[in-house]
């Protein structure tokens, strides 16, 4: 274990390592948790972390420098929007390339959950992507322009990629359409952003379907979780866009024409992958980087979806896939990541039964995302890294893409949290370590944020 200066410990759970080593530990302001994180370097050799806030009764974006990864620095929340006029908009992510930080706009999660729905009309609220430049001072973004998905109070965008240029490729709400679609936005102008292609899945189209409409005033609920609709984030590599989508699995696109998307292949893993109570049937399709490979994973859920009558019942699989698309029309599942390792002397037997016991988030969720456009992140196309929710960040050899190796992982210590004390007060129950999102960064420094806790910086022991 690493020094106990580095961790929060919380009964039950003091922390489970192998293969890492925790090089720090910082808990931010004390009072917001990052969601999604985006890494951006600067001309100078600066290192900047930057956090989504999504949940608790903050929007905006957590900055801190990591330059040196064994002293991170927590500096500042930066708000997007005043919550008192915007009380239910949220930032669930964002991303930098280019000098321009791309933050994701939400009316439809988070804080609106504490809100009367029937006073959403009256709110006011973001739906879309605020564009900010990095470029004179990455402390205090310059805002540069605003696109709205046009759906007012509703999910707006979620996840999304932007790997610099001129396109930002979106899973966003629509109207007319059920659930998410794949949007593509041209930022040519940052300050006139114009959407120029859409794609979506056959079923999402409401107006086809007899006696199907789609009411974007009612309550959010995800209802067509089982169907196609679009989770994200939409990977672009080589004029192909891979698609997690939900219920339909994994889908691939030609879009060398932006403004009009083909579709060239579909793959579902639902069923037999994938439980009744997933977050996202299929969440994320990730090209690696050189190969003809695409890594697909199957979100595990959170504790609030989950009924007290099914807490006890066995949940389908919730796992990583390995995908061959060197023939994009026939993508080809060749390869099941393992089970996460059970570390000596963890406090369950398992992570399903540990799920049971206190119910929450069993599966995995974000992966470090390499993008070429993005040079100050690790690229290398033989290793993947996940967090895996309660299972904390998992470590994978895929050089081999049949026979996939667990080499290390790293469990937080509970943040020993009650619910009152939460940043999501609507999850039951005492906190459990849960592991969101993960970056590394060039030097191998690997970075992690924890739900209700701040963020850790790791090392791979071989990479020391």
């Amino acid at each position: 274990m690493a020094e106990e200066k580095f961790y929060a410990k919380g009964p039950g759970n003091e922390g489970f390592i192998k293969n890492l080593e925790v090089q720090s530990f910082c808990n931010l302001d004390g009072e917001c948790g990052m969601f999604q994180m985006a890494l951006y370097k600067t001309e100078e050799g600066k290192y900047y972390l930057y956090g989504a806030c999504f949940g608790g009764t903050k929007n905006g974006v957590m900055i801190s420098d990591v330059t040196d990864p064994q002293n991170p620095e927590f500096i500042k929340h930066f708000q997007l929007v005043d919550p008192q006029e915007y009380p239910t908009t949220t930032t669930p992510k964002l991303q930098i390339a280019d000098d321009l930080m791309i933050c994701a706009m939400s009316a439809g999660s988070g804080p609106d959950a504490l809100v009367d729905q029937s006073e959403l009309k009256d709110m006011k609220c973001e739906v879309g992507i605020r564009i900010y430049s990095l470029k004179k001072d990455p402390l205090n973004p310059e805002f540069l322009g605003y696109w709205d998905c046009g759906v007012p109070h509703s999910i707006g965008v979620h996840r999304f990629m932007y790997n610099g240029g001129r396109y930002v490729h979106l899973s966003c709400e629509s109207d007319r359409f059920e659930g998410m679609i794949y949007r593509i936005v041209d930022i040519a102008d940052p300050t006139h952003p114009v959407e120029v292609g859409n794609w979506w899945s056959p079923e999402q189209f409401a107006d086809g379907y007899p006696g199907r409409t789609v009411d974007h005033t009612a309550p959010h609920v995800p209802a067509f979780m089982d169907k196609g609709w679009m989770h994200g984030p939409p990977f672009v590599r080589d004029g192909k866009a891979y698609l997690g989508y939900c219920g339909d699995g994994l889908y691939v696109l030609d879009v060398e024409d932006m403004t009009r998307p083909k579709c060239l292949g579909n793959l579902r893993f639902m069923p037999a992958f994938s439980s009744e109570l997933a977050g996202a049937r299929t969440h994320t399709a990730l090209p690696l980087p050189g190969r003809d490979l695409v890594v697909v994973t199957n979100e595990g859920e959170r504790f609030q979806f989950f009924p007290q009558d099914k807490v006890l019942k066995p949940q389908a699989m919730n796992n990583i896939h390995m995908v061959d698309v060197s023939d994009p029309t026939r993508p080809t599942l060749i390869a099941e990541f393992p089970y996460p390792e059970v570390p000596e002397n963890f406090p369950y037997q398992n992570f399903n039964v540990m799920q049971r016991v206190n119910a929450g988030p069993f599966g995995p969720h974000n992966l470090h995302e390499p993008m070429d456009g993005k040079p100050w992140l690790e690229q290398r196309g033989d290793r993947v890294y996940c967090c895996y929710f309660h299972a904390g960040l998992r470590v994978y050899d895929v050089s081999d893409p049949y026979y996939i190796k667990e080499i290390a992982y790293f469990i937080p210590p509970n943040p020993g949290k009650e619910p009152e004390g939460s940043y999501f007060p609507g999850f039951p129950g005492p906190r459990n370590a849960t592991t969101e999102d993960c970056i590394v960064d060039d030097r191998g420094n690997i970075i992690i944020d924890a739900l209700d806790d701040g963020f850790y910086i790791l090392k791979m022991k071989e990479d020391k």
